[in-house]
């Protein structure tokens, strides 16, 4: 089929690749001239763990173009995606501006019949938006007739296995309307993604509303999780109990299941911060209370604290002097994102309290260079305090401590030996429970998880000084 994806972010160029990759022909336009210039070079704007073949094999086979003209993606697309930001406003909720504005575009460009796909994460009724952006735009040009539908098909996209996620997908959520454009939507989106249910079907059709609704029932589920394993952690920590073994037990009931339950320092990136908020938000505009997510979100803002507190419970508020190894910069491994990072958090709790920071990220330095610089501007001399490093056993050396924030792989299995001599304290404060904390204490290194029974288990109080340190830095 023919397939224009509008939008070259993230859920753009995964969406277009694999399409291309299962034989359709793809045109994915930006607005952005340079990004666009890059991609036709070969380079990838984002990290994603085999993007850039994907779309090497695809240019090269030309079943995947790049363009700024939304007249060459139209000229012969059946299916169009909108895979365009939705980024939130102060209030939490989405803002939808550049949606529309395709939609608009779309309206005033427009030849011929048309299947409308809202790929972005939208709130409910969104759908609906654009269709009527879409029809105004067609008639004032005096083609009202032209068949067009807007159909809502959300993206479950998980960053680091974005491409195994879309070419084998737990399930295909596609919303359509009612009638006759439905059926024919219908019939067009069945084709696309035939390859995806030819052993067993896994496209759930539902109606446009429920679609939309349902990626923010997915994200705020999982969140949910997240959150619940994180108090148990902190609940763990207070009594003696181990959340490792609390999270095995939990996790082989086939009820509950293993998946999202680990504990650690809250989560962030771009879907689950941004998604909770925009949930919350659209039940408030409708009158309504969502208490458990709003729950959800407090847990996290507070988890983003738990590693500060384990530094101030053992160095005290005033950090000036001390210098602490951080490993892993990136929201979560196999990606370089640094939306709402855990690390960004700590980072900046650090250095307003005097002390040195050395980070190693296997991937995200670049990005996270960018954002630190951000988030450390308001500071004096904040960004002088701070190190980036390509060498993970280098930003050890003359540290007070390693700070695990990002669980890579490459930090599965480090030489311990190696670590307890480069640091000048040897501790780790492990805020991904990466590590046995009785195998670290044999090795001659205190150890410190979240929620993990070890060594350091009676200095679990945090002094007033440290209380109102956090709160300052928060």
């Amino acid at each position: 089929m023919k397939v224009a994806v509008i939008g070259a972010g993230y859920v753009g160029l995964v969406t277009a690749s694999c399409l291309a990759e299962l034989g359709h022909e793809v045109v994915c336009m930006d607005s952005d001239p340079r990004r666009v210039e890059l991609l036709r070079a070969g380079v990838v704007p984002i990290y994603e763990p085999g993007l850039d073949a994907l779309i090497e094999r695809s240019t090269r086979a030309q079943r995947l173009f790049f363009t700024i003209r939304l007249a060459d993606a139209l000229e012969a697309a059946e299916v169009l995606f909108i895979a365009v930001g939705t980024p939130p406003r102060e209030d939490g909720s989405a803002d939808l501006g550049h949606v529309l504005e395709v939609a608009r575009q779309v309206g005033a460009t427009l030849k011929r019949p048309l299947v409308v796909v809202n790929k972005s994460t939208v709130p409910v009724g969104t759908a609906e938006r654009v269709q009527a952006a879409l029809d105004a735009g067609l008639a004032a040009r005096g083609l009202g007739g032209l068949p067009v539908a807007v159909i809502s098909n959300p993206e479950f996209l998980k960053e680091g296995a974005a491409i195994d996620d879309f070419m084998h997908p737990d399930r295909i959520v596609i919303g359509l309307p009612a009638g006759e454009a439905g059926a024919q939507a219908r019939t067009a989106m069945t084709q696309l993604y035939a390859s995806l249910n030819r052993h067993h079907e896994r496209t759930v059709w539902m109606d446009l509303r429920s679609a939309e609704l349902t990626k923010y029932a997915a994200n705020a589920m999982l969140a949910t999780r997240i959150s619940f394993m994180n108090e148990m952690a902190n609940l763990a920590d207070l009594v003696g109990a181990d959340v490792d073994a609390i999270r095995r037990g939990i996790g082989s009931d086939s009820r509950i299941g293993p998946s999202f339950l680990y504990a650690g320092t809250g989560y962030g990136g771009s879907c689950f911060p941004k998604d909770t908020r925009a949930l919350m938000q659209t039940a408030q505009q409708h009158g309504s209370q969502m208490q458990l997510v709003e729950a959800t979100e407090r847990v996290n803002q507070a988890q983003r604290q738990v590693l500060a507190r384990r530094v101030m419970q053992h160095f005290g508020a005033d950090l000036r002097g001390r210098r602490f190894a951080l490993w892993g910069l990136a929201f979560k491994p196999q990606t370089d994102d640094m939306r709402e990072a855990p690390s960004r958090h700590l980072i900046r709790q650090l250095i307003l309290r005097g002390a040195e920071v050395v980070a190693h990220d296997p991937v995200a330095l670049e990005t996270a260079r960018a954002a630190l610089a951000d988030d450390l501007a308001d500071i004096p001399q904040g960004l002088a305090r701070l190190q980036l490093v390509g060498d993970a056993m280098a930003a050890l050396d003359g540290a007070d401590a390693l700070i695990v924030v990002t669980e890579w792989k490459q930090f599965h299995n480090p030489d311990f030996a190696l670590i307890r001599e480069s640091l000048r304290r040897p501790l780790i404060i492990d805020g991904r429970n990466l590590y046995d904390p009785q195998q670290l204490q044999a090795l001659g290194l205190a150890y410190q998880g979240i929620g993990r029974r070890n060594d350091l288990a009676g200095e679990r109080v945090v002094s007033s000084a440290a209380q109102q340190a956090l709160a300052e830095a928060a």
